[in-house]
């Protein structure tokens, strides 16, 4: 990113912060019709991408631009061409009859421009990976019937004009729900951030975790797992919450002993599941609502128990390994005080009121709103922290200035979905999962996750998402499974391949600050995160892990997922009351993962089996190895 200096610098910081208002603005009074809203905030966002990011990424010898070349400005304009025309043109765009009214050689250069500069920017910004996904994508619309094509692949092409007009006139390709959500849920909710973190809230989560759980045994780990829960899930990146609590994290867990690949590994998982934590959950859990046609809330509370299993795995994991090895907590004097804390409570009452007012069915938008005047409120109890006009002004500047990867992404993975509606290549994916699996819902299960997986590979969550949902939840609706849990296995499947090798974002991230190998870090957040890549596969056929049961069955889903982490934690890390046997170990993974079994019997036998595992385990020295 360019570090702007002189008059271009204050005229960006003008800019972005117009931009920000106008996003509070309509937040707070309705936003505009979504075709419109939509054109309005990606006219006001591609230009950045030209402005702020330079074409080649900058290495590490190499120092930071400060100013903007001549081509860059050019195509700052261009970019805002074309949604200029959709704004000016509005009604008249609204009035046309897709797929009858001919095209304008304006709105075909137009349109054409448009996608060529998104694919830029999305390449400057997110990386190569996505553009050739939504360039193949594209390109197939066009080409589908090419000899050069597998037989299963052939389709019935569209023309160039009416792929333009699908992209760009309709609110079906690059203005579809996906950047709808950038527009609205995920802009403001950005600028609540910001104001979490002038007015010391953010500050106050670390300080949280710190005084609970840093003279616990493995401290520092135990800090990361919590403070990253509580960061994660409001910023939504993971490997922003890496470098955000990882820069302090991981070389705490290093001074007290814990090697510095599991210590990256720690950072890595925790991060990796603020995605998957309520309340906010990342963009992805707001284009999941969009997408099902569902209030957040539901995305939220379905969520909840697999969050809190994933964390008491990590948890129960980083204690046990302290145990086992010896390792100590920090002292209390470095920290801070329960009761200093405490006495700070209030701190937490933005993200209280955020809960309380998804959970009682008010909108994200108004919730975000509430949480940032609140935020602002408990900003003039902290001297230091008040947040007077000009905090208030560089909170939704630096809010909003983090919209350009999220909008960019969205974007380019609408062109996906609208090649997906134009050429019906989701039909096709449909029947060649339904093939390949011979209609066994575990195998169909299993092909969905490695296609979600490798889609997330080096692509943004909320990008993944949108993908293997476009192309996955089709095809296990097909098989019988329930929607909201069809669109939460792939949602979870985008997410853990920030921690899967080879290209493991979030791992590598967090072995950078750790000074570890990259794979070796993302083969122990594997391990560590564990119940992320099963747990998806127990709530397609157990709706009470997603709290869509009975009260009964959701609470036999809650006690068996208890079990599940117990065996699966004293299975990976060897260790119970004390040390055990390869033969114990073997029983407590299996017993752990049957836990989850969709039987009552088989879930709630397998849990007893914990138990009396447990019961039997006996007692062994420490050792201090790490």
């Amino acid at each position: 990113m360019r570090k702007l200096d002189g008059i271009v610098a204050k005229g960006m910081y003008v800019y972005v912060l117009a931009m920000g208002l106008f996003h509070l603005y309509t937040a707070v009074f309705g936003a505009f019709e979504a075709y419109l809203q939509r054109s309005i905030h990606l006219t006001w966002v591609l230009p950045m991408c030209f402005v702020l990011y330079p074409f080649k990424t900058r290495k590490k010898d190499q120092p930071v631009e400060i100013s903007v070349p001549w081509y860059d400005w050019i195509l700052a304009i261009l970019s805002t061409l074309p949604g200029l025309y959709s704004i000016l043109n509005y009604d008249e765009i609204m009035m046309r009859m897709q797929g009858v009214d001919d095209l304008t050689m304006a709105q075909l250069v137009l349109g054409t421009m448009l996608i060529v500069l998104l694919l830029e920017a999305t390449r400057r910004l997110v990386g190569l990976p996505l553009v050739f996904v939504a360039l193949f994508f594209t390109v197939y619309t066009v080409v589908c019937d090419s000899p050069f094509m597998p037989e299963m692949l052939r389709g019935v092409p569209t023309e160039f004009p009416r792929l333009i007009e699908g992209m760009f006139l309709t609110d079906e390709g690059i203005f579809s729900s996906s950047l709808g959500v950038s527009a609205t849920f995920v802009m403001i909710f950005l600028i609540f951030g910001g104001f979490l973190e002038k007015s010391g809230v953010g500050e106050y989560f670390m300080e949280f975790a710190q005084a609970f759980t840093g003279t616990a045994p493995g401290g520092p780990a135990k800090i990361a797992v919590l403070s990253s829960a509580l960061f994660g899930s409001i910023s939504g990146s993971a490997v922003a919450n890496v470098y955000g609590t990882g820069s302090f994290t991981i070389p705490l867990m290093k001074r007290i002993g814990y090697s510095p690949y599991f210590s990256g590994a720690v950072e890595a998982v925790a991060s990796t599941g603020g995605q998957i934590m309520p309340p906010v959950m990342g963009a992805g859990a707001f284009v999941m609502a969009a997408l099902l046609g569902v209030p957040f809330n539901t995305i939220m509370i379905a969520a909840l128990l697999p969050a809190f299993l994933y964390y008491g795995t990590v948890l129960l994991m980083v204690h046990l390994t302290a145990v086992r090895d010896g390792l100590k907590g920090l002292p209390a004097d470095e920290l801070p005080s329960i009761k200093s804390v405490l006495k700070r409570l209030y701190m937490m009452a933005p993200i209280v009121l955020l809960v309380y007012m998804l959970l009682a069915g008010y909108t994200p938008m108004y919730g975000a709103i509430a949480g940032i005047s609140l935020a602002w409120g408990v900003s003039l109890l902290t001297p230091g922290k008040r947040m007077g006009p000009k905090r208030v002004l560089q909170a939704i500047h630096d809010g909003s200035e983090n919209i350009p990867l999220i909008c960019t992404a969205c974007a380019s993975a609408g062109l996906v979905i609208g090649s997906v509606a134009l050429s019906g290549i989701g039909f096709k994916f449909v029947g060649a999962v339904l093939t390949l699996s011979r209609g066994i819902p575990f195998l169909a299960l299993i092909l969905i996750a490695v296609v979600s997986m490798i889609l997330g590979m080096g692509l943004p969550t909320t990008s993944a998402y949108i993908l293997g949902a476009a192309l996955g939840v089709p095809a296990l609706a097909k098989i019988g499974i329930m929607p909201l849990a069809a669109h939460l296995f792939v949602f979870y499947y985008a997410i853990i391949s920030n921690i899967t090798p080879p290209v493991a974002l979030a791992a590598y991230a967090a072995a950078s600050i750790a000074g570890s190998n990259p794979n070796r870090t993302g083969f122990a957040a594997c391990r560590l995160g564990i119940l992320a890549f099963v747990v998806p596969f127990a709530f397609c056929y157990d709706p009470g892990l997603l709290l869509k049961s009975s009260l009964t069955g959701n609470m036999i889903s809650i006690i068996s997922g208890i079990g599940a982490l117990s065996g699966l934690g004293f299975s990976i890390t060897g260790f119970a009351k004390g040390r055990i046997s390869s033969l114990h170990r073997i029983a407590f993974g299996a017993a752990g993962l049957l836990a989850l079994h969709g039987n009552i019997v088989v879930s709630l036998g397998s849990t007893a089996f914990v138990i009396v595992l447990f019961l039997l385990s006996k007692r062994s020295g420490q050792t201090t190895t790490s």
